[in-house]
């Protein structure tokens, strides 16, 4: 869901032309149109206002990168659907939308008695706090899913590669001073030959000791017995008969599996753990990304206007399909707040390397989109 934050001043035509604009949109249903409430702030000096202006729009880009960072992994975390996401992502009790459109400044958390600058720093500070924590949880919680993954991935393989600890049993392995058992791995099509050659790999094959434990669409596992002095000859020529001996060790494969088990606790844990975190504080840097913007919204009118403090702030959804003629109508409406702003962009013909073109307009106006997770918009 996209809005536009406007701000108007209260000189007689911009209030003609709002009336003007209430009643186009009314018949024409561009958009709905209501007003955002804004409190008054301390102003300051000019050079404090340019410098807050400068920062916060800094800030603005770092609270958005944040909101849709948090939102983005959480969609993953949860493995729901954006809209899902969204659902669950609210703000005060109420979904974004209606915390957007039913806007109240929070003077408990966000003092009005307080400097812009001083307002702006500790917006600066809770929204660093959140990415900083953010990317530390992150790193912890991929970093114990990248682990479980490979331990996982390692007992999912095939019989050539995969662990063993699910298919062999202490039981299985008969283990002396002088014998041992060795695991092979035979295809489906070669048992026969496994069967009629395996006593010959070596004088001290223990004769008919193949025992088959496990098999799968491609491969079996075969046990043999033999003496150890017998364990290199044997591998030789089972090598040469494509036939794979597998290294089990008991022991290495309970801990093996013990890891994995010990990983899913703490992946379950820290799981539990995140989603909470970053639903929590998805709504922290939301309620402070919108305090943010009214923030701005209240400077740039300031610098824009002038003094006294005198502006409406306006929250507009347009229709999606009807931007464009929506934008028309303002910059007809209200072109004589800036002329110079009539083609709507900064001159193209200003060269200057990589520069981002942005849209510039006679109004003051900033967007909410509150479609974190739709990386187009």
């Amino acid at each position: 869901m996209e809005f536009w934050l406007l701000s108007l001043p209260l000189d007689k035509t911009s209030v003609a032309s709002l009336e003007k604009l209430k009643r186009t949109i009314a018949k024409t249903n561009l958009a709905t149109c209501g007003k955002l409430s804004i409190p008054e702030l301390k102003v300051g000096t000019l050079d404090n206002l340019l410098s807050v202006s400068d920062n916060l729009s800094q800030l603005d880009t770092l609270t958005e990168s944040v909101i849709k960072k948090t939102c983005h992994f959480m969609g993953e975390v949860m493995e729901q659907a954006s809209d899902k996401v969204l659902e669950k992502g609210l703000v005060n009790g109420v979904d974004l939308v209606k915390y957007v459109t039913k806007f109240q400044w929070d003077r408990a958390k966000y003092p009005t008695s307080l400097p812009l600058r001083v307002l702006a720093d500790n917006i600066n500070k809770q929204v660093s706090q959140v990415d900083a924590e953010f990317k530390s949880r992150a790193s912890a919680y991929n970093s114990i899913k990248s682990s479980l993954h490979c331990l996982e991935r390692k007992a999912e393989g095939n019989l050539h590669t995969r662990g063993l600890n699910d298919i062999v049993t202490r039981e299985d392995l008969l283990e002396s001073e002088y014998l041992t058992t060795l695991l092979v791995v035979v295809s489906r099509g070669d048992y026969k030959q496994w069967d009629s050659t395996y006593e010959s790999f070596s004088l001290f094959v223990v004769p008919r000791s193949s025992r088959m434990l496990y098999e799968d669409t491609q491969c079996g596992v075969f046990s043999v017995i033999l003496f150890r002095r017998a364990v290199s000859d044997f591998r030789e020529r089972a090598k040469q008969s494509k036939f794979t001996v597998r290294q089990c060790n008991m022991e290495v494969e309970e801990k093996h599996l013990q890891e994995i088990q010990r990983l899913n606790v703490d992946n379950k844990e820290q799981h539990v753990v995140f989603v909470r975190w970053l639903k929590v504080n998805f709504r922290e840097v939301f309620v402070a990304w919108i305090h943010l913007k009214a923030l701005r919204v209240f400077v740039e009118s300031v610098l824009r206007y002038g003094l006294p403090v005198s502006y409406q702030a306006l929250l507009l959804q347009p229709d999606r399909k009807r931007v464009k003629r929506l934008r028309q109508e303002l910059s007809s409406l209200f072109m004589h707040l800036e002329p110079s702003a009539m083609s709507n962009k900064v001159d193209a013909s200003f060269d200057v390397p990589e520069m981002i073109q942005q849209e510039y307009f006679s109004y003051i106006c900033f967007q909410i989109n509150t479609n974190m997770l739709d990386t187009g918009k």
